[in-house]
């Protein structure tokens, strides 16, 4: 079983129907013990980092997710889900995040360009093809190794991250077709 994690905030019903749509059975809980008795966990998010976080030590979930990842369980973050991965964001200075990931989540600096970034927009790397983005910052991980996929959009943006259990990207898979499924299938494939 996937679990999605509820903590109030996130498009969750998507996400969820996304997963299923691959094959994988999927609940969305913000329960503990069916967190920890997932196979596998996907971190969503939308809204403000500070919401965010906020929204996951209220719910006691963000030591959880931690003592989860650390212990292996493989974890997908979806756009804030990703950025709530590191240490903490330009939208939020006082806020620390779950701090997984050495590094910042910083506005992006596009000039002549909307922000928040929203639509389509083309992703080289570990992922390839066009998804679909709506965010206003992106992380900057102290070590650059881990960025797994990028985009541009006035500069060079993260697109993705990967680490051992982790697979975190920026963009909403479930709202990019078919490109999208693949990304969420890849990572619910192995159950």
């Amino acid at each position: 079983m996937i679990a999605v994690i509820d903590y109030g905030v996130g498009n969750l019903f998507s996400v969820s129907k996304a997963v299923e749509a691959v094959g994988a059975e999927v609940e969305v809980t913000g329960d503990a013990d069916r967190i920890r008795a997932a196979e596998k966990l996907i971190l969503p998010g939308v809204g403000a980092f500070g919401d965010c976080m906020r929204n996951l030590r209220a719910a006691g979930l963000d030591d959880l997710i931690v003592e989860q990842i650390e212990g292996g369980k493989p974890l997908m973050g979806i756009c804030v889900g990703l950025q709530i991965l590191f240490e903490g964001s330009e939208e939020s200075p006082n806020v620390d995040g779950l701090g997984i990931f050495k590094g910042t989540v910083k506005k992006i600096r596009a000039e002549g360009l909307k922000i928040p970034h929203m639509g389509w927009n083309k992703v080289k790397g570990a992922v390839d093809g066009y998804f679909y983005f709506v965010h206003s910052y992106h992380a900057v991980p102290i070590d650059p190794s881990i960025i797994a996929a990028t985009t541009e959009y006035g500069e060079t943006l993260t697109a993705a991250v990967a680490h051992k259990n982790i697979f975190a990207v920026q963009f909403h898979p479930e709202k990019s077709g078919d490109v999208g499924l693949a990304v969420l299938k890849n990572f619910v494939g192995r159950i």
